[in-house]
């Protein structure tokens, strides 16, 4: 049997509320002791009830696919810099 370590990440979300703004900010801690970090918003249309759950779910959502795209870029970028060439791009 093979013995594999297991790794996990932690990623914490904070939100920023008024009554028609939240914002999302993002946080994952890497192994390594690097950061990565995002930022997502949502406005509340005038019209709409005052849901500010939905609101935090839109700006995380955002916040955690800039994250994600942030983690897709910064390994691109160890890619070539531990190849000494430009790589193919990472695609969702």
């Amino acid at each position: 049997m093979t013995m594999h370590t297991v790794v996990g990440w932690h990623v914490e979300l904070e939100f920023k509320e008024d009554e028609r703004h939240t914002e999302a900010a993002a946080l994952v801690r890497l192994p390594d002791g690097s950061e990565v970090r995002s930022h997502g918003h949502a406005s509340r249309h005038h019209t709409d009830a005052n849901q500010p759950r939905v609101g935090e779910e839109i700006a995380g959502a955002r916040a955690l696919n800039e994250l994600a795209m942030r983690l897709l870029t910064k390994a691109h970028d160890e890619i070539d810099s531990a190849s000494g060439r430009t790589s193919h791009p990472i695609h969702v």
